[in-house]
C-alpha cells in the first residue's frame, strides 16, 4: 500500500516510517500517489492534512491528539470517505481502558493520572479523556509533563478498605506500530465519516 506519512520526521513518525516499510508498505511524498494517509503531526495541522488527503480521495488514519474532532468528522462526511482516529495506538492502552470501564461499574470512585513527555502539546491527553468518558461523570484527570517520560496512564479506584490501580506504560513508540498497521488494514472497510478508537477495529 502507498502511504503518505504526515509527520514523518517527528517523534512517532521517525519510528513509524521504517516500520511501515518493513511491513511492506511504500512511503510516498504526495497524496496524489497515496492509497492512505497517516497523520502524526500537531493538533493545528491535522484538519488541513485531512482536507488535502480527502480531496484526493485518500482515507486518513490520525494519531495526533488535541485537534477539533467535529471539524474533521464534517470533512469526512462531506467527502464520503473514512477517517480513523485513535487517541492511543498501543494495544495495551486499549485493554487498560476496557479493564477500567469494567472496574468502574463496581468501583465508581476513581481518578486518572496521565504522564507524558514534556513536549506533548495537549493536556489532558486524548487517552485520558477517552478513559474518563467510560467512567462515572466527573472522574478527575491529573496531567504530568516531564522529560524522561514517553506515555503512561493509571486509573486508580478506591473503595472501603481497598484500592485498585490499572496502569499502562509505553516505554517506546514502537508500541504504536501494531495498532497503526491494523488501522491501515481496516481503513477501507470503515464507513464514511470519523471512526474513533482502536477498540472499534478489534
Amino acid at each position: 500500500m502507498n502511504v503518505i506519512l504526515f509527520g514523518r520526521r517527528g517523534k512517532v513518525g521517525s519510528v513509524l516510517g521504517p516500520a511501515l516499510e518493513a511491513a511492506g508498505h511504500t512511503l510516498v511524498e504526495s497524496t496524489h500517489d497515496a492509497d492512505v494517509a497517516v497523520d502524526f503531526t500537531r493538533p493545528e495541522a491535522v484538519e488541513e492534512n485531512v482536507r488535502v488527503a480527502l480531496e484526493d480521495r485518500v482515507p486518513v488514519v490520525v494519531g495526533t491528539t488535541g485537534f477539533d474532532q467535529e471539524r474533521v468528522a464534517a470533512l469526512a462526511r462531506v467527502h464520503e470517505l473514512p477517517v480513523f482516529y485513535a487517541p492511543n495506538f498501543a494495544l495495551g492502552a486499549v485493554l487498560m481502558m476496557r479493564f477500567a470501564a469494567e472496574a468502574g461499574k463496581l468501583l465508581p470512585h476513581a481518578e486518572i493520572v496521565e504522564l507524558h513527555h514534556d513536549q506533548k502539546l495537549d493536556a489532558p491527553s486524548g487517552t485520558a479523556k477517552a478513559t474518563a468518558a467510560l467512567l462515572p461523570a466527573g472522574t478527575p484527570i491529573h496531567s504530568v509533563r516531564l522529560p524522561g517520560l514517553v506515555a503512561h496512564q493509571e486509573v486508580i479506584f478506591g473503595g472501603p478498605g481497598q484500592t485498585l490501580t490499572i496502569r499502562h506504560d509505553t516505554t517506546s513508540r514502537d508500541a504504536f506500530v501494531p495498532g497503526v498497521l491494523l488501522a491501515l488494514d481496516k481503513i477501507r472497510e470503515l464507513p464514511a465519516g470519523l471512526t474513533v478508537g482502536l477498540d472499534a477495529l478489534l
